[in-house]
């Protein structure tokens, strides 16, 4: 639990200073635990610690721990990329899915939504490429359909179109690709002034994260640890 206390409050100071950087209000970004590959026992410690808002990146994952910790009363999001036909599971977590990349995803979702008569926040995930290219394994909708995308969700009842999300490129600077990734979320705003959101920035980039606007970060490594010792891969 100290470990886990002091990784917390590193964590946040390391957001209060970027807000300060960049010259914004103190409060304005949320800290969003991916706790991928970590027991709920860590989550629950977490929890403990005031951190409300958890993220998993596999839905068999996500359901597992939100069934068991359903007495905390947390807020779960889905930051990997979904198949339709794990959408029920999903809905019926009331989860915040982010990794909404395709045209047939929204529809599913909106369809299971709409039966179990419930509204399911989505953020559009973008492909920010990179000098790689693009990056199926990571998933997101080519820039230059995200407008498209995002009116395809906010034309949906039963989905609320919260913003966009994205992961910086393996290789190079992050800051330039969060810039475009604001930039886009502008547009997004200019015609859906709810989509507020923008989830961007990790362990090693959430200070260029919060300078290009995100309102997000989703932090792993740097609150939890090495992943390959939650699973069992390293010493």
């Amino acid at each position: 639990m100290s470990d886990l206390a002091d990784a917390l409050a590193a964590v946040r100071a390391r957001i209060e200073r970027a807000e300060r950087a960049a010259g914004r209000d103190p409060g304005s970004v949320r800290l969003l635990a991916v706790s991928k590959t970590w027991p709920a026992a860590d989550v629950a410690a977490l929890a403990a610690l005031g951190q409300r808002e958890f993220a998993e990146n596999k839905v068999k994952e996500l359901v597992a721990k939100a069934e068991e910790l359903a007495h905390l009363d947390l807020r779960w999001h889905l930051v990997g990329q979904l198949q339709r036909n794990k959408a029920p599971a999903v809905v019926g977590l009331g989860a915040v899915v982010q990794s909404v990349d395709r045209v047939s995803l929204v529809e599913r979702l909106a369809g299971v939504a709409e039966r179990a008569d419930v509204v399911t926040e989505v953020y559009v995930q973008v492909d920010l490429g990179g000098p790689e290219g693009r990056t199926a394994a990571r998933g997101g909708v080519a820039p230059e359909h995200v407008v498209e995308l995002a009116d395809a969700v906010a034309a949906q009842p039963a989905l609320q179109l919260r913003g966009l999300m994205a992961v910086a490129p393996r290789e190079g600077a992050p800051g330039p690709a969060f810039e475009q990734l604001a930039g886009l979320a502008a547009r997004v705003r200019a015609d859906h002034p709810g989509a507020v959101e923008l989830s961007a920035g990790m362990s090693a980039d959430l200070e260029e994260a919060v300078a290009a606007g995100a309102t997000v970060v989703r932090v792993g490594t740097a609150l939890f640890g090495d992943r390959a010792l939650a699973s069992g891969a390293g010493p």
